[in-house]
């Protein structure tokens, strides 16, 4: 099927508002961190499709609008969802510098404080170990660093880490793995434990700086085991 007719398709399956608008999430390719929320028309869904990049509707403005255009912080499309009862599109997107128009990595930058419930107060590593999703540590470290990666604060480690580039990071990713490997060697896991979660910061690291996703190596992981099953 030509992607004009895709296009068609798609166009007939969302239910458009009263202003021939729909809601869209923009979500991190890499990170899945949620960027912000932006509307489309058909218009702009169009030239989203066509050129790759994401395309809005302004409604304050009453035109379409390119995001990035301006500031060089364009988006990328990976791939465009729409949910089961077609009134929203997900967009996730390879995300150039910051997301919003403040300087932020993310338009959802203000936590709400107060929030009840276990999980939501419980910091301990104890509660992020013994949760339902005992990688969920990970899931928070990668959003983290693409925040740092996106915003480049001033002072800060991993800052430092992409200012200097992949040669820099890839020495680090060296001296951590042989840090790792005199601990072991010494019987200590105290020092073991240490040195290997500086291992794995570092080398998370070096997959956002090389634009590679988590969520690909736990598919590799995920491959290799299947095929270790069969064979």
């Amino acid at each position: 099927m030509s992607s004009s007719k895709i296009l068609e398709t798609v166009i007939t399956d969302i239910k458009w508002n009263e202003a021939g608008l729909v809601p869209v999430i923009v979500q991190d390719a890499i990170s899945k961190e949620v960027l912000m929320m932006a509307y489309m028309n058909q218009d702009s869904l169009a030239k989203s499709v066509e050129t790759g990049e994401t395309w809005f509707w302004s409604r304050s403005r009453n035109e379409l609008w390119h995001k990035g255009a301006t500031s060089g912080h364009i988006q990328r499309i990976v791939s465009m969802h729409y949910d089961c009862d077609g009134d929203t599109l997900l967009v996730r997107a390879e995300q150039t510098g910051v997301a919003c128009h403040t300087g932020s990595y993310s338009c959802f930058s203000n936590q709400i404080e107060g929030i009840t419930g276990a999980a939501a107060n419980d910091n301990s590593a104890a509660s992020t170990t013994l949760s339902s999703d005992r990688f969920a540590m990970l899931n928070q470290l990668e959003a983290v660093i693409a925040q740092r990666y996106a915003e480049r604060p001033e002072g800060a480690y991993t800052t430092y880490l992409f200012e200097k580039g992949v040669d820099k990071i890839l020495k680090k990713v060296g001296e951590e793995s042989a840090e790792v490997i005199i601990a072991a060697k010494n019987q200590d896991n105290d020092e073991l434990r240490c040195e290997a979660s500086d291992l794995i910061f570092h080398l998370m690291v070096l997959l956002r700086e090389r634009g590679l996703p988590l969520d690909d190596l736990m598919t590799e992981l995920g491959r290799r085991h299947n095929k270790s099953k069969q064979s």
